[in-house]
């Protein structure tokens, strides 16, 4: 191993000989410079990262050789030069925001600390020991940009839960809006049906018990006559009551339709379009594939009614359409459901509208059970209305 250059000469052949080898053995760069910035010695290591043999280095002014730039090229002055700074002012320091230059004009990112050599008190010059630090550097900016894109998506991902909340706190309020106005529509219909039945019912009794307390005091012509006009009252009492059972049976029916307990899903499914096609007086082309066997737990049951209720009722109130064609396929393990018709369509941004709280509440009620609504519709074009649920 070749002895490096020493800042002076040393007194015994076997320090000098281990001084070397200390300075070879290490992987840090390292040189002396004296009062003039010109380099006394340096390691194999140093000489190595600087691009240079060591020969070429001794003797070089260091700041001029490989520290005469800033990182972005702009001159740099050895009066502000840290490393010179050392032996100036008698400053140590330790820097790791600059660069050293190459023999072949390439730089590398490096920290370097300076100490001055002093000799009896005296400054006769600096070491200064440099480490490559590129790779550190790239590594720190790695991490730095990998927390900026985690800090990025983690303000997304609240902003978005915070748009969900929000649109469930929306969502929430227009559900009990829609329940309280079913049971306002409810009630007055019991109110304004029902009562004015039970009340005439109620007249109807009430003469037919006062004419039978007078039916003594009455002649025979008068009291046949009485009769006829009885029988007429329970006729027209029990028409009161047919409509009544009828009115009766069409809330329940509208709260929940018994065909969904008494002949299950598939049969409200075909019922319930059949009644929409009727009232809104549409051609409907209807196609239905249930493999045997194939049936839904009560609860994904009852979702998948109303969201097929939701389906129509967006068609009977904003399509306008004439005809409806509806596919209702259950086999190999998926549940697909399409209601498209042919009315005046809509743009699709109005269906993610944060106020379109019926394909909101159809979307829910999906997502819930494992399954999704699409939407498809251009204005002129209809829509369509699409529900995927995976059976169990």
């Amino acid at each position: 191993m070749e002895t490096p250059v020493l800042p002076a000469p040393a007194s015994h052949p076997l320090w000098q000989h281990q001084l070397g080898l200390l300075l070879e053995s290490t992987g840090e760069g390292i040189f002396g410079i004296d009062l003039d910035g010109h380099c006394m010695f340096i390691n194999r290591a140093g000489a190595r990262m600087l691009g240079h043999e060591r020969t070429e280095v001794l003797g070089r002014n260091m700041h001029e050789l490989t520290h005469h730039s800033h990182p972005d090229g702009s001159h740099y002055a050895d009066t502000d030069c840290p490393i010179f700074n050392a032996f100036r002012r008698g400053l140590a320091c330790r820097i790791d925001t600059e660069v050293f230059w190459r023999r072949d004009g390439s730089a590398f990112a490096v920290e370097y600390s300076s100490h001055p050599i002093l000799d009896g008190g005296q400054v006769r010059g600096a070491v200064i020991t440099f480490v490559d630090i590129t790779e550190r550097r790239r590594s720190a900016l790695a991490l730095q940009q990998a927390k900026d894109e985690l800090g990025l998506r983690v303000e997304e991902r609240t902003r978005a839960l915070s748009d969900a909340l929000a649109q469930l706190r929306e969502l929430s309020a227009w559900l009990d809006k829609v329940r309280e106005d079913e049971r306002t529509r409810i009630a007055r219909e019991v109110h304004d049906e029902l009562g004015s039945l039970l009340v005439a019912l109620k007249m109807d009794v009430d003469w037919i018990g006062k004419r039978l307390g007078e039916q003594q005091e009455r002649a025979p012509d008068d009291a046949q006559q009485m009769r006829t006009l009885m029988r007429s009252k329970c006729r027209n009492m029990s028409g009161l009551i047919e409509r009544a059972v009828d009115n009766v049976g069409r809330i329940i029916t509208d709260l929940r339709p018994s065909i969904l307990d008494h002949q299950g899903l598939w049969a409200a499914l075909e019922w319930q379009a059949h009644e929409f096609v009727q009232s809104a007086e549409l051609a409907l082309d209807w196609q239905m594939d249930v493999a045997p066997g194939v049936e839904l737990p009560e609860p994904a049951a009852i979702a998948v009614f109303r969201i097929f209720q939701e389906m129509l009722s967006n068609v009977g109130r904003h399509a306008r359409a004439s005809r409806l064609e509806i596919r209702i396929e259950a086999v190999a393990g998926q549940l697909h459901i399409r209601v498209r018709d042919d009315g005046i369509g809509a743009p699709a941004h109005v269906f993610e509208a944060p106020t379109a709280y019926g394909v909101q509440g159809m979307r829910e009620r999906a997502l819930h059970f494992g399954g999704r609504v699409e939407i498809r519709s251009e204005p002129g074009a209809g829509s369509v209305f699409s529900l995927e649920l995976p059976l169990p």
